[in-house]
């Protein structure tokens, strides 16, 4: 047999198996609780939990409102300084966003990062 003929015949293959796993993929149904409302309803708790912290911790909520208006890499930059001099802000940082972080691991969403959201 050729080589060609071999190729010819791997891509085939390799074709049929990745159409067969798709038509598998998109016959599946969605995971449970991953529809838009329910998105809605955990980003307005994890709003309300960081609204409510925010007010509660005036010195967090000036440095994160002072950020408006800067380039995303400062920006970015900023948060990280800050949040590395500042362990236990990032640790209630990231327990008022874990729902969200729950439901886009569950959901097969990517991870997003806390300044693009």
């Amino acid at each position: 047999m050729s080589v060609l003929v071999r190729s010819a015949g791997a891509i085939v293959i390799a074709g049929a198996a990745l159409l067969g796993s798709s038509a598998l993929a998109a016959s599946q149904p969605p995971p449970p609780n991953c529809s838009i409302a329910d998105q809605a309803g955990i980003l307005s708790g994890v709003s309300a939990s960081l609204s409510a912290y925010m007010f509660t911790h005036p010195d967090v909520n000036g440095f994160f409102s002072g950020l408006r208006g800067l380039p995303p890499e400062e920006r970015r930059a900023k948060v990280d300084a800050y949040l590395d001099m500042n362990p236990r802000v990032e640790a209630d940082m990231q327990g008022i966003r874990q729902p969200m972080t729950d439901f886009r691991a569950r959901c097969g969403l990517p991870p997003a990062g806390m300044a693009d959201d």
